[in-house]
């Protein structure tokens, strides 16, 4: 992954969900959020590619069958442009003001998806990364795994949702879904490998448990609980 940027700091935190198609990510990017701001943490909710005016422009190129010509260096340097954008416009600012972000897909999407599966060269892609994030990272990834097989599935049993990477065929699944798994071995500080094969209640809870463990996040009351789950996730960051 891109090099830490180490002279960066910032009161708030920054949680990744990450997984092949079908895990059930935004479902659970959404649960999560809501159980956070439930507990009265201040929380960004946002995606990528998106979660910006140029980068919802972007991710409708991207996911768009019409598009089946674009070369593989086309897609990976598409997300970086919107990933670029995400993190000027969104990511930092949020982090600034305090904010614990839970983002659906972050920079490991392209490693697995545009390295693993495309098959481009890992120290570009990292190159695009830096570039991209100027080094901003994680604090946590959550990794929603299940068999490729099962989640294609889910994917294909609501066609009108199904896009242009949905489609790349069961091999480039299988390679996508390694990369995400060798990451996850790479670096078992930083990640958090869930069961996401259940139903989307059991998966939130797994969810929710990783998050609180990992971050020190204390589960707080809904009501008055503000001022706390800033000063709790402060010292999760120290």
């Amino acid at each position: 992954m891109p090099e830490r940027d180490t002279e960066a700091r910032h009161p708030g935190a920054f949680i990744a969900i990450e997984g092949p198609e079908g895990a059930g990510k935004s479902t659970q990017a959404r649960l999560l959020a809501d159980l956070l701001r439930a507990e009265g943490y201040p929380v960004r909710l946002t995606r990528e590619p998106g979660g910006t005016a140029i980068g919802e422009q972007t991710r409708r190129i991207l996911l768009d069958h019409a598009n089946g010509a674009m070369l593989a260096a086309t897609e990976a340097l598409l997300y970086g442009a919107a990933r670029a954008q995400h993190v000027g416009e969104v990511l930092r600012p949020a982090l600034a003001a305090g904010e614990l972000i839970v983002c659906d897909r972050y920079a490991d999407s392209t490693i697995a998806y545009q390295g693993g599966g495309r098959g481009l060269p890992l120290d570009a892609l990292l190159a695009v990364q830096q570039l991209a994030t100027g080094g901003l990272l994680p604090d946590l990834r959550l990794l929603l795994d299940l068999p490729v097989e099962v989640g294609l599935a889910r994917r294909f049993g609501a066609p009108d949702e199904v896009n242009r990477l949905d489609a790349a065929g069961i091999a480039f699944h299988q390679r996508v879904r390694q990369a995400y798994l060798d990451l996850a071995a790479a670096d078992p500080d930083g990640w958090v490998v869930l069961d996401a094969s259940g139903v989307p209640g059991e998966v939130s809870g797994l969810v929710a448990d990783a998050v609180h463990s990992r971050l020190g996040l204390a589960r707080l009351a809904a009501t008055g609980a503000g001022e706390g789950a800033r000063s709790g996730m402060a010292g999760a960051r120290s």
